[in-house]
């Protein structure tokens, strides 16, 4: 009697001509144009956002949807005025997407990196690295509730978009 797994092996060798590559990171191809095919499809989307928010500009009212945090409470979220913040990025005034939401300004260097790390890792077919510790996780929600809250404050109006 042939062992189940030695079974396996031969039925494997047998056919490996029409078995693809074998799969890395959890169901990744094995290709590196395979690997970065999702990254790519991520970073495309993102440039072509941000060449729309460019181009249409949130300062005119009717182009995107209000807020609906502002519409129903009348409090600005921590992403109100993320859009025209990244207007003024995308057509080089910093000063300008500060006072929109300097929120939206210090986190795009860092979802920038996170992505740029991700690529790397797909890229080099190594498996993505673990979730960031929840205290991290948790500290950028307390850090978003914080921003929220102080840009409604009467005495810190310079925080609001």
């Amino acid at each position: 009697m042939v062992s189940v797994p030695a079974a396996r092996r031969r039925s494997r060798d047998a056919g490996s001509a029409a078995v693809p590559a074998p799969a890395v990171d959890g169901g990744a191809p094995a290709t590196r144009a395979g690997r970065l095919l999702v990254p790519g499809l991520v970073g495309t989307a993102g440039l072509a956002a941000i060449a729309l928010v460019a181009a249409v500009s949130p300062e005119q009212p009717g182009h995107y949807p209000l807020c609906p945090t502002y519409a129903l409470t009348g409090l600005y979220c921590p992403g109100c005025g993320g859009l025209r913040a990244v207007h003024a990025l995308a057509h080089g005034d910093v000063a300008l997407a500060l006072h929109r939401n300097p929120l939206v300004v210090l986190a795009l260097p860092v979802a920038v990196w996170a992505y740029l790390a991700w690529v790397r890792r797909r890229a080099l077919g190594r498996p993505l690295s673990r979730l960031p510790a929840p205290t991290l996780i948790w500290g950028f929600v307390a850090l978003g509730v914080l921003f929220g809250v102080l840009r409604n404050l009467p005495a810190l109006g310079w925080l609001a978009p």
